[in-house]
Formats: structure tokens, C-alpha cells, sequence
């Protein structure tokens, strides 16, 4: 009776994190993802090919002058090109992927007519790309989990408190770490592992990509040469949006003392 219930790895379930409740094994198809990944690129890439092949140039003028030619192209060529490259950055294949955001919204490329035309395309057009990256690693990393060595990080102590952590506020911590220019995003891998509704990360990698997309071509397209203020523009907005997030509850904190004091 006074013993504490525990896990078979010996934690107690008291220091479990409240983990989405799913049916055995993960609920996902693997299988079915990466055949919609793969329609996907098709989507774009035999698009892509027929407008390129349309432009009349032969494959040695590419090679010899891919960045010429594609300058040259219309917005269609520009933004399909964009959008697969954008598709393939992830974790496994860690191509960087904010110097083409940047080149894309240049003015002399001419994406869209005015700096807002431009903004939108490339905010939307590259945040639905990298949306659809984030799940493919989303989809990876659920494969690797299925491993039951590298599943085993779920029961260790940095685990548990990382997930507590991240339970608090999963769809804003996404969506925050997206808008940051980091390297490697953390967050994604430990929204894999807590199993994450899949719609919900789909929807808080968008917002946060288009804020920093939207960012990086509005500040290119006006700035030209001063990109590094794309960097400043970003973590201003993520500083905003933490202390937006914190703001509730440090009134609420605050308002609390008070309305016990006069209770008293």
C-alpha cells in the first residue's frame, strides 16, 4: 500500500510526462508519408522541367551559366526551383537554406513586382516547402524512434524533464524555434519524440517559417546589401513573441498576491 507505483524502468509514473494517449506502436504510416513526399517533388519538379525546358537553353548553357540563366527565367522557374530546394532542407540533408531565401527576394531577381508581392510569395511559397521538410524529418525520426535501443531516450531523466518542459507550451515552442535562425532545431526532434500531433506541428512550422521567410525578403528586397539586419529583424520578432507569451502570466502572478491580500 505505501509503496509507489513505478515503470519497469524503475521511474516513478508520477515523473512521467502526460504524453498524447495513441494505439500501439506510433499510429503512423511511414510508408504512406514518403509516398506523399514523393508526389509531392513530382508535383514540382515536372512542372519545373517543362517551363525550364520551354526556355529554349541547352544543358551545357546551364552548366556553364546556371545563375545567369535562372535570373533570367520568369517568377514560376524561380519560385518552383525555391520551393524544392526549400523541401530538401531538413535534419538529414542539412542544406542551409536562409542564403536562397535571400536571393530569391532580391529586387534584381524580380519574384514580384513591389517588396509586399515579393514578401508574401517568398514567405508562403518557402514556408510551405520547409513545412513540408520539417515533416519528413517529422516522419524520419519516427522511423528511428521505432528502434527500441533509441527509444529508450524516452525513459531518461533529461527526457522527462525536457518534455515536461515541452508540454507546456508545444504549439508556441515550435513555432518560435522555427522563426529562429538556429542550425539544428532541438525542439522538432523533441516534438518527434513526444509525439506531437502531426497537424499541429504542420501548422506551428508555417507560421513560424513565413515570419522568418517574410522577414528575410521584406528586409532583402528593401536592404539589398544589409541582410545582417534580417538577423536583428528575426530575433526582435522572437523576442517579441516570447514576451507576448509571458506577459499573461507574469500579470496573472502579479494580480494574484493582491486579490489574496484583500481576501485576507
Amino acid at each position: 500500500m505505501g509503496r509507489s507505483l513505478t515503470s519497469d524502468n524503475g521511474l516513478s509514473s508520477a515523473t512521467k510526462p502526460d504524453e498524447p494517449a495513441l494505439p500501439a506502436g506510433d499510429g503512423i504510416s511511414v510508408r504512406r508519408w514518403f509516398a506523399f513526399y514523393g508526389l509531392y517533388l513530382l508535383a514540382a519538379g515536372i512542372p519545373l522541367a517543362m517551363l525550364i525546358w520551354r526556355q529554349g537553353w541547352t544543358w551545357q548553357q546551364w552548366r556553364a551559366n546556371p545563375s545567369e540563366l535562372l535570373a533570367a527565367t520568369g517568377p514560376a522557374i524561380k519560385l518552383l526551383a525555391f520551393a524544392i530546394y526549400i523541401s530538401l532542407c531538413c535534419t538529414f540533408i542539412p542544406l542551409p537554406a536562409n542564403w536562397i531565401v535571400a536571393a530569391v527576394a532580391m529586387k534584381q531577381v524580380a519574384v514580384g513586382p513591389d517588396v509586399w508581392t515579393t514578401t508574401l510569395a517568398v514567405g508562403a511559397v518557402g514556408a510551405m516547402a520547409s513545412m513540408m521538410a520539417n515533416l519528413n524529418d517529422y516522419h524520419l525520426f519516427t522511423l528511428i524512434l521505432r528502434s527500441r535501443r533509441i527509444s529508450g531516450v524516452r525513459n531518461t531523466k533529461l527526457y522527462n524533464v525536457s518534455a515536461r518542459w515541452f508540454a507546456r507550451s508545444p504549439f508556441f515552442l515550435v513555432t518560435l524555434f522555427n522563426v529562429l535562425p538556429i542550425p539544428i532545431d532541438v525542439v522538432r526532434m523533441l516534438a518527434t519524440t513526444y509525439r506531437y500531433g502531426r497537424l499541429n506541428f504542420a501548422a506551428a512550422n508555417f507560421i513560424g517559417r513565413f515570419i522568418r521567410y517574410a522577414v528575410i525578403a521584406y528586409i532583402t528586397y528593401s536592404l539589398e546589401n544589409k541582410g545582417h539586419w534580417a538577423v536583428i529583424g528575426l530575433l526582435g520578432v522572437a523576442v517579441v513573441l516570447a514576451i507576448a507569451k509571458a506577459l499573461p502570466a507574469g500579470l496573472r502572478a502579479i494580480r494574484r498576491p493582491a486579490t489574496n491580500a484583500r481576501g485576507d
